[in-house]
């Protein structure tokens, strides 16, 4: 995930210009909230005297921020004359005055925030639909019996040690940078570290500090296994938040003078595509052969029970790569989980209970799972890696196979936002195309 509870300083020496005036309110306001509900702002590598500015002056009633909100909706009609970056700013504008009525102490459903937050509703899968997965899930694993115990004695295979997470991870960060760059090309000058941490609900984050660098914490509180890490590594870094908010930075900011895109705000409709974008981006830069490669690879440098044999180790990666999907899928729980949660009042021990038996997780990963879905800052974030994927997969598929990298590039250096996405995924393609 790229989202976060603490405010980055403002990154880089590289030159900001000036926003125009639409810019500077959106980037005010957000600063302004943020100043009352601390997590909102993200990241931001805008003007540093607008957040010096915003710093030093008296904290603005909530009144008052949903006037300012109200005040910079009606304005785009007239002062925005680009319609994509209009639509952005709309529905980006409309969850900042969200946020300023929640402050105010108005209440909405769950549902309803989460609507009003994104611009688009939560939608529970079911439990047919993990049963499939899981159906499937129990073909695919090695052996026969529970599938619950073939699923762990297969994680356990790929657990990586954890003297050797640091190693492994920065040559993966590698790999994935070289299959990015020739499909979408790198910003010059863009760089990355990465940071081994405990004690959080997530399993990755991204810190963007501007200047084209991030920060990429890997949590490491959970055994770490191979597919998982390609998996993780990917959204943060390429093709994922790092290469989008570098892209960003770039494109919008820094040639176009978009400058709203210098702050990156939690709970907002930008998330939706955003963690669509982390979650399909691997697709494009690792087809299954490539990615197979990769966990070969990754076997041998992680020293796995399989290093050293070269059949075992590709039918390992062979059996990952048909396995990952289907993960993916249970994946989705999250979803299902928060609604539980916050819609059926159900209790956070029977949800657990749930999630360990509809998802196959052990009780540790399932106790991270409701942490994140309970937290104050996350729990309306819940469905945004779901929702934002089939989203985002049916818009790449409304296109023919080989135009689909052009396609995910705009996410990188266009202001695409969900109406855009929703009427562009309606347009079909000759079924020879293989969308």
């Amino acid at each position: 995930m790229t989202r976060g509870s603490r405010l980055p300083a403002v990154g880089g020496e590289r030159d900001v210009p000036a926003p125009d005036p639409i810019a500077a309110a959106y980037l005010e306001l957000a600063l302004r909230l943020d100043q009352r509900a601390p997590g909102l702002v993200d990241g931001y590598f805008g003007p540093a005297e607008i957040k010096a500015r915003i710093e030093t002056e008296q904290l603005r009633p909530p009144g008052r921020l949903i006037a300012d909100a109200t005040e910079l909706a009606t304005r785009l009609e007239s002062e925005v004359a680009d319609p994509a970056r209009r639509d952005w700013l709309r529905l980006q504008v409309d969850a900042l005055e969200t946020h300023a009525r929640l402050l105010a102490g108005e209440t909405y459903d769950y549902v309803n925030e989460v609507t009003r937050l994104f611009g688009a509703t939560p939608r529970a899968r079911g439990e047919d639909v993990f049963a499939g997965a899981v159906a499937e899930l129990d073909a695919w694993l090695p052996g026969t019996g529970d599938v619950r115990e073939r699923l762990a004695a297969w994680d356990a295979r790929w657990v990586i040690q954890s003297e050797r997470v640091a190693a492994v991870g920065e040559w993966l960060v590698g790999a994935l940078r070289g299959r990015a760059a020739p499909v979408f090309g790198l910003p010059a000058g863009e760089s990355l570290r990465l940071s081994l941490v405990t004690g959080q609900p997530w399993s990755g984050y991204n810190w963007y500090d501007g200047g084209l660098r991030s920060r990429i914490d890997l949590n490491v509180d959970l055994p770490i296994r191979g597919p998982d890490l390609v998996a993780t590594l990917a959204h943060e870094t390429y093709a994922g938040h790092h290469l989008e908010h570098a892209w960003r930075e770039a494109e919008l900011v820094e040639r176009l003078g978009q400058l709203e895109a210098s702050a990156m705000l939690i709970n907002t409709p930008e998330c939706l595509i955003s963690e669509g974008l982390a979650e399909v981006g691997r697709r494009l830069i690792l087809d299954p052969a490539a990615e197979a490669d990769l966990l070969v690879e990754l076997t041998e440098r992680a020293d796995l029970p399989a290093a050293g044999d070269p059949a075992a180790a590709r039918e390992m990666a062979d059996r990952a790569v048909a396995i990952g999907p289907l993960r993916a899928a249970l994946r989705a729980v999250d979803v299902d989980a928060a609604l539980m949660l916050h819609v059926g009042a159900r209790a956070r021990e029977e949800v657990g209970a749930w999630l360990e038996r509809v998802a196959l997780l052990s009780p540790e990963r399932a106790a991270r799972k409701l942490e994140f879905i309970s937290h104050p800052l996350w729990r309306t974030y819940a469905f945004v890696y779901a929702e934002g994927a089939e989203l985002l997969s049916g818009w790449l598929a409304a296109v023919p196979e080989g135009d689909r990298p052009e396609r995910f590039r705009r996410l990188l250096v266009e202001p695409v936002s969900l109406p855009t996405i929703l009427r562009e995924s309606t347009s079909a393609v000759d079924p020879s195309g293989d969308a």
